[in-house]
């Protein structure tokens, strides 16, 4: 809905009139009372005949106004104002259709009474009052007029007392006062209701300070409302609009802190002399300047490890800026100008020191421009570092670090620390070492993210170097004979050495066979080597032939080369011994490392080669039962092509009678082998092998 614009012409009060003569006197447009404060008179001291007496005016205003319905018309003119106790008014009416030249003219309606000096003394028409005129001792009141559509009256109202003082003039009856602003009646001249000016239609104008060329008339559209007939005129001073005089006609700069004036006139294109020409209404404008200012700000923020830039929050500048202000923010002040390069995420923008630029916009259209100073605080300083630790023994590959103890800062440095697996852990700040104090890991790198009570942080490298275990290149793991004793040298070169048998020297001796440890120091380093004494594996006779008289002996395990002995002084490097006797003997054996030899008892059986099995008890078998305690004896019999035809064994006492299933076998030559276990530790093998002639006769 429009807001009108309600421009009542007791605005009047407000406007500082020149005082008036009859011919320019002030037109009253409305029934609206006004209110004015007449001090002086115009350039002719009219109005020195009639009621008012030789005195004519002191301190008077002349008015004049048409009549738009006939009927009857009262007014009361009261003073006002802080002196109004005790003020004369008087007044002379004029009319119809007055003319001004002539001053000596009678008036219709008279009255200079005079006034109790103690209350406040009103004037004018009225309804009971039937004298047209009074002097010093009337009431103050005379009779009403009628009035007819179209005449003109001229009111005079005169101040006689020497005091200074306002007046209301208020008009009643049943007539009407012509005005072309009629739109809460008629609409005959004003079908419309004029607007005030401006965005929100109160005559007050928002601008952005100090305004250069500005062209008034781009408001007489909105307050005319399309009304016909109608003009405004623009003033600087409310005296320019009530007197017309200097009318704004061009643009001109505008002094925010000045009130400007407007008025509406009625222009009859048919009659220039019409009486309604003369009517005017009056509004005011009122430039509110919307202009502001923003304050220079200074935002500090973390260049973190030490990457030249920070991020920055620029919203929470400090500028002055209105919540409602819209904000944009520019690298440069060239940008800012020039609308480019707009900084379209200002609560995270990277930067190096510097500054920002910040443009507000009010809901007015208002701008106002400020910088952002961009600074660090002071960076946070740390160097990278290393530790060295030794090796665990149940892992050589790592060691245990405490990595509080990197040097990173120097002493006296309040910053604190925080320790990461990686780069990108220690700038995310994700997956912090928490057992920092007792850290296992290999060669390698540790970040420490070092930062100070601002959160500001740098990230800096420990390199991590695990000393390996030193071990002795001479301490070697030995063989000996078991009765044997020997030495151990762990070599020179180290700070201590600490033997598993107490002795603190590089070389022991008499060792026996078993395990032992050394710790050696290197540095702080303790290296424990291990090393062992085993005794040397004594050969194994496998198992021994005889074939005839000869003796061959067949080893494993020891070590070779082996020596062969059938009587504990003479050896000889072959396992084979001939032309040997039948009977039983003593083996000895010894490998490389000469150790003890081995020794087992050797049986070299009887030689059968002869049977003849015809029953008379000689040479009938062959019989091997005198050995029968021997484990596993067993005598199998081949013939001359290999082909197994008897074996004896526990099952037959041990026996061959030359015979195959009791039939007796041809006479010819047959082999046999005699094979055993010797009943020894080692249950070695033993294999006799042979031929026999059987002879049978038929």
């Amino acid at each position: 809905m429009k807001k009108h614009l309600l421009v009542f012409l007791f605005f009047l009060a407000q406007m500082a009139f020149a005082q008036q003569d009859c011919t320019s006197a002030i037109p009253i447009c409305s029934d609206a009372a006004i209110s004015l404060t007449p001090n002086g008179w115009g350039s002719v001291k009219e109005g020195q005949v009639g009621c008012l007496g030789p005195n004519g005016e002191s301190n008077s205003i002349w008015l004049t106004f048409s009549i738009e319905t006939a009927g009857t018309l009262t007014f009361v003119v009261t003073p006002t104002g802080p002196t109004a106790v005790g003020i004369d008014y008087d007044f002379a009416l004029y009319g119809p259709n007055h003319n001004c030249a002539n001053t000596g003219a009678t008036p219709l309606r008279c009255s200079y009474a005079g006034v109790n000096s103690t209350i406040i003394n009103p004037t004018g028409l009225d309804m009971t009052s039937t004298d047209t005129t009074e002097g010093g001792g009337g009431d103050g009141y005379v009779k009403y007029i009628d009035v007819l559509p179209g005449q003109v009256y001229h009111l005079l109202l005169n101040n006689y007392s020497p005091l200074i003082a306002p007046f209301t003039l208020t008009f009643g009856g049943t007539a009407k006062l012509l005005t072309p602003f009629d739109h809460n009646s008629t609409q005959t001249y004003q079908p419309k209701p004029f607007v005030q000016p401006g965005p929100t239609q109160n005559g007050e104008i928002p601008v952005c300070g100090k305004i250069v060329n500005y062209d008034f008339s781009t408001f007489s559209a909105q307050i005319l409302n399309t009304n016909p007939n109608f003009i405004v005129k623009y003033y600087a001073s409310s005296a320019d609009s009530s007197n017309d005089a200097n009318a704004i006609t061009a643009p001109t700069n505008i002094d925010v802190t000045n009130t400007y004036y407007y008025a509406i006139s009625y222009v009859d294109p048919n009659s220039p002399s019409n009486f309604l020409n003369q009517c005017r209404e009056f509004g005011q404008i009122k430039f509110l300047d919307k202009s502001f200012t923003l304050n220079p700000a200074t935002l500090t923020s973390c260049s973190n490890n030490n990457s030249g830039t920070a991020l920055y929050d620029l919203t929470t500048a400090t500028i002055g800026a209105d919540p409602i202000h819209v904000l944009k923010y520019y690298p440069s002040m060239y940008d800012l100008n020039n609308g480019t390069n707009e900084i379209t995420n200002p609560y995270q923008y990277v930067s190096a020191e510097g500054s920002a630029f910040v443009k507000a916009t009010n809901q007015f259209g208002c701008t106002a421009t400020t910088e952002i100073t961009l600074k660090f605080f002071p960076l946070v300083t740390a160097r990278d570092a290393e530790l060295t630790t030794c090796f665990l023994e149940t892992n050589p590959s790592t060691g245990l670090f405490n990595l509080n103890n990197a040097v990173v800062t120097d002493l006296g440095n309040t910053s604190s620390k925080k320790f990461f697996p990686s780069l990108i852990d220690a700038v995310d700040s994700t997956n912090e070492i928490l057992n920092f104090a007792n850290y296992i890991a290999p060669n390698g790198v540790v970040y420490v993210r070092v930062f100070d009570n601002r959160g500001c942080y740098t990230v800096v490298k420990i390199t991590l170097k695990v000393t390996p275990p030193v071990r002795s290149e001479v301490l070697k793991d030995k063989i000996i004979c078991i009765e044997d004793k020997t030495s151990l040298d762990a070599g020179p070169g180290f700070k201590s050495y600490e033997w598993s048998t107490g002795a603190t020297t590089q070389v022991i001796n008499n060792v026996g066979v078993g395990t032992y440890w050394v710790k050696l120091k290197t540095g702080e380093c303790v290296t424990t080597q291990t090393v062992k004494v085993y005794p040397s594996e004594q050969p194994v006779i496998s198992n021994v032939d005889i074939s005839n008289n000869t003796l061959t002996v067949n080893v494993i395990g020891g070590t070779p080369d082996y020596q062969y002995s059938m009587d504990n002084i003479t050896w000889q490097t072959t396992n084979v011994f001939s032309n040997i006797a039948r009977g039983s003997y003593k083996l000895y054996v010894k490998d490389a490392y000469d150790c003890e030899p081995i020794v087992i008892t050797v049986l070299v059986p009887n030689l059968i080669n002869v049977i003849t099995p015809n029953g008379d008890g000689v040479n009938d078998t062959i019989d091997y039962s005198a050995i029968a305690d021997k484990q596993n004896l067993i005598l199998t019999v081949f013939d001359r092509f290999g082909a197994k035809i008897h074996q004896a064994d526990k099952s037959n006492g041990y026996k061959w009678d030359g015979t195959i299933a009791g039939k007796k076998i041809p006479t010819g030559t047959y082999w046999y082998s005699l094979t055993w276990n010797e009943n020894d530790k080692k249950n070695t093998a033993f294999k006799f092998s042979g031929w026999v002639l059987v002879k049978n006769r038929e």
